[in-house]
């Protein structure tokens, strides 16, 4: 589900794209002129104010306006909401005690980008924000902190996640490897880092409870924007497309046996409750694709050679090559410049048409079998292509590996960053200061 405007504080997400039927922008940060403001949370040495508290619920709330039936009630969304905002503001800071920092060029890149999803301009996005009473600058702001968390995910992951050979093969071989791939939604109700006994109870009690209001009739959504602890909670718990082998093992025999529209019992799992709906679910088709075989020759500029030289090197070799009849292996080996086909006469071997880029592809797309293309700019620089065949090859194992290091990368990443994520709120200094705003049995503070 595309995430309009309003929700990127929450959503945590680099960028949002805003449905057309919507007009929803960020009111945070000064939507309005308030007479009484005050701080509803202390967040280690920060605060969360009321009014940015009000505003992230109002965004909610019109993004739902034209199903209003699907949120929890008003106490229960400001405590679900509140929590997101909570853990954004840790999320900053830990990157901003790590030294992450984005540039502003990065910002105007988002800007741009987010302009680009909602068919605007930016100059027209920073009109639609001020038309609903925002301050652009607060909208940057938010952009800003979205890129700076993203960073931290990417630094986290990569510092914890590894992926080995040994682990694709063991994965393609087990017995309980499932191709395919399925449309999920979920209800995560977590246990705290450290939690007891009575944690895991109340977290148990909690996702039945969930598990009773979706059997009595309560859309899935629905409940997961009341229940669930999830990042996605606001979206609905919808957790999109993914392939079976992505899933956590403990839960894809579960997933692998139901329809669509099934819905699973509280299934425990390392960081809590979880409760899965299967949406929807697709078979893979083989993968057969066009390969290419052809040789190139390089010419780049150089200290020696101007970039208006390097061209017409390129094209008296074309003529050499298509009027004189020379051979074009021999040029290459002679004067390619490309490190890693110069010294076999340019041989590019076999090769997907996207492997070696876009503007290549595109030439290589339209040459006839032993035609040469005329010379043409990269960002490497000038090329000449020769195409010396082509061929129909399934790829599906090749794809099939890579998308087992994905789903292997992708679970582990996931898993590492919800351990990050909860040892940071367990970690943290927070105190709730507005009783109803604290969950049910919370007495507000934590550390």
């Amino acid at each position: 589900m595309k995430q309009p405007l309003a929700l990127i504080l929450l959503a945590m997400a680099a960028t949002a794209a805003l449905p057309a039927q919507a007009q929803l922008l960020p009111q945070a940060a000064g939507a309005s002129e308030r007479s009484l403001d005050r701080i509803v949370a202390v967040v280690n040495d920060d605060v969360i104010l009321q009014s940015e508290l009000d505003d992230a619920v109002r965004s909610i709330q019109q993004q739902y306006a034209s199903n209003p039936g699907q949120l929890p009630p008003m106490d229960v969304l400001r405590r679900q909401v509140l929590d997101r905002l909570v853990l954004m503001r840790l999320q900053v800071q830990k990157a901003d005690e790590q030294g992450i920092r984005v540039a502003d060029a990065d910002v105007d890149q988002a800007v741009a980008g987010v302009a680009q999803q909602n068919q605007m301009s930016p100059d027209q996005l920073r009109a639609a924000v001020e038309q609903q009473g925002g301050s652009f600058a607060a909208f940057r702001a938010q952009l800003a902190d979205q890129l700076v968390v993203q960073r931290l995910h990417d630094s986290v992951v990569r510092d914890s996640v590894s992926i080995t050979d040994s682990e694709i093969n063991n994965l393609l071989a087990s017995p309980t490897y499932k191709a395919g791939e399925v449309h999920l939604a979920h209800i995560q109700v977590s246990i705290p880092a450290g939690g007891g006994a009575a944690d895991i109870q109340a977290a148990q009690a909690k996702a039945e409870q969930a598990l009773n209001a979706i059997k009595g009739g309560m859309d899935f959504n629905a409940a997961a924007i009341r229940y669930s602890d999830a990042q996605d909670a606001l979206d609905g718990g919808d957790l999109g497309w993914r392939r079976l082998d992505e899933i956590p093992p403990a839960f894809a025999d579960t997933v692998a046996a139901m329809k669509p529209g099934d819905v699973t019992p509280a299934l425990r799992g390392p960081t809590g409750f979880h409760i899965l709906k299967l949406v929807g679910q697709r078979q893979p088709d083989r993968q057969v694709v066009t390969e290419f075989h052809a040789r190139q020759i390089l010419i780049k500029p150089s200290e020696l050679v101007t970039p208006a030289q390097a061209e017409q090197q390129a094209r008296d070799l074309y003529n050499r090559i298509v009027n004189k009849h020379e051979d074009f292996a021999k040029l290459a080996k002679d004067y390619s410049k490309d490190p890693t086909t110069a010294n076999a006469g340019g041989d590019m071997g076999w090769f997907a048409q996207n492997d070696w880029g876009s503007v290549i592809a595109q030439q290589v797309g339209q040459l006839k079998e032993g035609q040469v293309s005329q010379p043409f700019q990269t960002e490497a620089g000038w090329h000449i292509l020769q195409l010396e065949g082509t061929r129909q090859q399934d790829r599906t194992e090749d794809i099939e590996r890579n998308q087992a290091r994905q789903a292997i990368g992708n679970r582990k990443a996931e898993q590492a960053y919800d351990d990050f994520l909860r040892q940071l709120r367990a970690d943290a200094y927070v105190d709730i200061l507005v009783p109803e705003l604290r969950e049910p049995g919370n007495a507000g503070k934590s550390s």
